[in-house]
């Protein structure tokens, strides 16, 4: 009789201040093998993988939003608490906290420690990116460090090969000799006073076990003084803010142009293999024309989340929310808000998500309401398709294209448009409530690594295509029907469309939108626009190719350049600027601030706004003969 053993899975959590480096950890020790949801109930982000030690042993690693403190001022900073606090419900109890500490830069993550100690869990000090502190001339005494402290120190760096290697050893050795034996839990939320004592404590430990070079490094202070300066700081990040939006528009060009011509030889062929028919006018002007009309702008949306991610890798980040915190403090806004609007222009739901950051709940219900004003990714396959049909692709300058300008100018809009809603809403909402210090460590230099960026970008590029195999799809399909059904009448003078379904909607739609210059093809595109942004292209598109031959990017813009003034151009790019034109988005406005009235408050401002915005917009048009 065999006996059979089961195979334990020992559970670990990553633990440290934000830009420590714990991702690219995570990373490098679960490779592949990780998946991201939400915790029950909250929108906060989890990341979970597994591990397996070179000798064999199984790991759960479960990656925790950075903190400062376990008293918790955002709900990231809550999540992570009480995962180490065992009060989340159906959480397994952890085997071991990995305590991840940026090596060049210690003061803040000793304290982190030295809290962790006290949580009631077994912690190891991991010491990530040595290679840099040593490049820096730092010399850590890691036996030292562990004396002082009490638990085990090691060194890693996660981001270089054999990086790991101490790290992976230090964990099979702890699991066959056995796991350092935790206190009993003692841990209390620390007041001021408190945290004060904490620091001096972890100074004291730094100062025993870490000596600093007599010239510190002089890359990031060099870069600094430009970077950081109250005048050349601003212009180079205005510089590099313009430079990603020429990329956008000018950099994926060649690429948007081959994905529309496979779209257009597919559409061709099913033409040919069927013939004239209901069948073939649901596959080519409902499904390809539609959802090929959307794909066709993944190679924009790609640079976007290529830049961002890499200005979050270098560093670069938490520099431009310092610049911009005198800015945006005149306007109502933290200093730290900036990073979560920046990461709206990506997408709004996890630049939304990302004001957790935030501590003061004031200053993270004032982003919240503005961060869909800032011209997320959604939104250019729509500014491209205008801008194309009504803007020359000339050079200006000899530098510049003329249709990356106007781009640029669309983001500007919604940008100022961002710090006008944030400084009226502080004299509406919050004329009472001071503002709050804005305090923020500035991480060195890194280069990015090429892994980790293409890891998030293929992440990134999965998600939109799931959103297009989705929500996309199910209202290219719906616009599609209300297009073509019911049928025209015998004898029919019109285009079939003009007896659709679309027709009805869109002419009782009509009389509230003509004063801004729509159309009822327009008030058509709007309403499965309201699920997602990218839709009114696709519905455009299945509107005008029922009336005209093509079903092509090219061609919808033709229709409309045919079908449109100036004037209503230019009031629909102003209407896109603002309207909320995303459930979804709206939806997490619900979830993040716990209450219904910030959801409403969000779609009653951005309609007036946008409504009242491209009336104005289409009356001085109107004037200046642009009808």
């Amino acid at each position: 009789m065999t006996e059979t053993t089961v195979e334990t899975i020992w559970r670990l959590a990553l633990v440290g201040v934000p830009n420590c480096g714990k991702t690219a950890l995570f990373n490098a020790m679960t490779g592949s093998r990780q998946k991201v949801g939400n915790y029950a109930g909250v929108t906060v982000e989890r990341k979970m993988g597994t591990a397996t030690t070179p000798h064999g042993r199984t790991l759960s690693v479960l990656d925790l939003p950075g903190t400062y403190s376990l008293r918790a001022r955002s709900p990231d900073e809550e999540i992570t608490r009480d995962v180490l606090l065992d009060r989340k419900d159906g959480e397994a109890p952890l085997d071991l906290v990995l305590a991840v500490a940026d090596a060049t830069n210690l003061r803040s993550a000793m304290r982190l420690v030295l809290e962790l100690k006290t949580a009631g869990h077994p912690v190891v000090l991991v010491l990530n990116m040595m290679d840099i502190a040593r490049r820096m001339g730092m010399d850590i005494d890691l036996s030292a460090l562990s004396a002082a402290l009490g638990l085990p120190v090691v060194a890693a760096s996660a981001v270089r090969k054999g990086g790991m290697h101490e790290l992976w050893h230090a964990l099979d050795k702890l699991i066959t000799e056995g796991l350092p034996v935790a206190s009993a839990r003692s841990w209390k939320e620390p007041a001021a006073s408190d945290l004060r004592a904490l620091q001096h404590e972890a100074d004291r430990i730094i100062h025993s076990g870490v000596r600093f070079p007599e010239k510190p490094d002089t890359l990031t202070t060099r870069l600094d003084a430009v970077l950081l300066h109250p005048v050349l700081g601003l212009l180079s990040l205005l510089a590099l803010l313009f430079i990603m939006f020429q990329a956008v528009f000018a950099g994926a060009a060649p690429i948007m142009d081959l994905i529309s011509a496979g779209f257009d030889a597919l559409g061709a062929g099913v033409q040919v293999v069927l013939g004239p028919g209901i069948v073939e006018s649901f596959l080519v002007d409902g499904l390809i024309s539609g959802v090929g009309g959307v794909l066709v702008f993944l190679p924009q949306i790609l640079i976007l989340f290529l830049f961002i991610l890499l200005l979050e890798d270098l560093g670069y980040m938490a520099r431009a929310a310092f610049l911009m915190d005198k800015i945006m403090g005149g306007a109502g806004l933290h200093g730290r808000a900036f990073i979560p609007l920046l990461s709206s222009f990506a997408c709004a739901i996890p630049g939304i998500m990302a004001t957790r950051v935030i501590d003061n709940r004031r200053d993270r219900l004032t982003t919240i309401l503005v961060a869909p004003l800032m011209t997320c990714s959604a939104r250019i396959p729509v500014y491209t398709l205008i801008i194309s049909a009504f803007i020359p692709a000339r050079p200006v300058l000899g530098l510049f294209n003329l249709q990356g300008l106007v781009m640029f100018g669309l983001y500007a809009a919604g940008i100022l448009s961002a710090l006008a809603v944030s400084f009226v809403a502080k004299y509406v909402f919050w004329r009472d409530e001071p503002a709050q210090p804005f305090m923020l460590e500035l991480p060195d230099y890194k280069l990015p690594r090429p892994v980790n960026v293409l890891r998030e970008m293929l992440t990134r590029a999965r998600q939109f295509l799931q959103r297009a195999g989705t929500t996309i799809l199910a209202m290219t399909v719906l616009i599609w029907f209300l297009a073509t059904f019911p049928a025209a009448p015998e004898g029919a003078t019109e285009p079939p469309i003009f007896y659709s379904f679309a027709a009805m909607i869109g002419h009782g739609i009509e009389p509230l939108l003509r004063p801004i210059g729509f159309n009822w093809q327009i008030s058509v595109a709007l309403v499965p626009g309201m699920a997602a942004r990218e839709v009114v292209v696709a519905a455009l598109g299945t509107v005008y190719s029922v009336q005209d031959a093509g079903d092509a990017t090219v061609t919808i813009a033709r229709s409309l350049a045919s079908n449109w003034s100036l004037a209503t151009a230019l009031s629909f790019l102003t209407w896109y600027v603002f309207a909320p034109q995303c459930f979804s988005t709206l939806v997490v406005i619900r979830r993040e601030t716990g209450q219904a009235r910030w959801l409403w408050i969000s779609l009653a401002y951005m309609l007036v706004l946008a409504y009242v915005a491209s009336f104005i917009v289409y009356r001085l048009a109107l004037l200046a003969g642009l009808g």
